[in-house]
């Protein structure tokens, strides 16, 4: 059984996390106490055993390959453990806690993620979340597959493919359209007519909410003056808050970004509905960060926001109350 074992020199895994860490060979070299030749060459030796590239050229910089970025995960524990062990040996509690790796669509504001988030910490465990960010959801599925992440928060469901991924619908809102006080003042009369020539920031070209709002606004027939495109939310905010435009947010997050950023409401589309997924590679989730972020996601965040159906029967119940003499 040993001989047919693949032994892995940690050697030259250790070289490589310095490398990744740092970010460059010199600096890691300097760490290391070691020539910079010498991680290179050990770095190239761990390419040929993988048989895969770790390190891609970006200029001057050097950048993480897919499988690179799957090393550096597997990586970080190997060392994190190795840590623990001798803690442990030593008589030293290590505590070792409850480890949850989290890839997170850079789509997703902020805010939202804290709070999906938040009743992992809440666990009587310790709790160690670890978060992702790249751009698209589909960039994480080989790391679910590979267990390199524990599962991926997004306002997409995982697309159909040679991965098997779980999409689990953590719940749904509306959308509400923020502005600087004074821009809010002006645009908010006659909403959603008043859109028309408005300043606006929208979300970047792979958001979900991007592809919404375009939709509502040829729905609509209203052609808002775009001012910017932002793949960050976060920056959005600031944009707004500085008073160049009007953007779109989720309306369970909407008061805490009006307050954050003393901002105003323009108005509130209540059929363009966003939805938020916990996508794992289990169709039960096990770990228990990840059961207590879907479950508190779905009573504490999503629970008290109607559907789109529930929401239109209860304009429907109001008319015919308001009609009755």
């Amino acid at each position: 059984m040993l001989e047919r074992m693949q032994w892995l020199n940690y050697h030259h895994l250790l070289y490589f996390w310095a490398v990744a860490k740092h970010g460059s060979v010199a600096q890691a070299s300097r760490e290391l106490r070691l020539a910079h030749p010498t991680v290179s060459a050990q770095i190239h030796r761990l390419e040929e055993v993988l048989g895969e590239k770790l390190f891609a050229k970006q200029g001057r910089n050097l950048v993480l390959t897919e499988a690179g970025r799957v090393a550096f995960r597997y990586a970080d524990e190997i060392f994190a453990l190795g840590r623990e062990f001798v803690e442990t040996v030593q008589g030293r509690p290590s505590g070792r806690p409850i480890r949850v790796v989290v890839g997170c669509s850079d789509a997703l504001p902020k805010s939202i993620v804290q709070r999906i988030l938040a009743p992992a910490w809440r666990l009587e465990e310790h709790v160690r979340v670890i978060c992702r960010e790249d751009t698209t959801t589909q960039a994480y599925l080989g790391e679910l597959a590979a267990n390199a992440v524990d599962v991926v928060l997004a306002d997409t469901p995982a697309l159909p493919g040679s991965v098997r991924a779980f999409s689990h619908l953590l719940g749904e809102c509306g959308t509400v359209l923020l502005a600087a006080p004074a821009l809010a003042k002006v645009y908010k009369r006659r909403f959603p007519a008043s859109l028309a020539g408005v300043p606006f920031l929208l979300p970047g070209a792979q958001s979900m909410l991007r592809r919404g709002l375009e939709q509502w606004f040829d729905a609509n027939d209203v052609r808002p003056r775009v001012v910017g495109e932002f793949d960050d939310p976060a920056l959005s905010n600031v944009v707004a808050e500085a008073g160049l435009g009007v953007f779109a947010v989720p309306e369970v997050i909407a008061e805490d970004i009006r307050a954050r950023h003393r901002l105003q409401r323009v108005g509130r589309i209540e059929s363009l509905r966003q939805r938020f997924y916990a996508i794992s590679a289990e169709r039960k989730i096990k770990n228990p960060a990840v059961v207590a972020i879907c479950e508190g996601a779905r009573k504490d965040i999503f629970s008290a926001v109607p559907s789109h159906g529930k929401a239109e029967r209860l304009r429907k119940s109001t008319r015919r109350q308001v009609a009755r003499p």
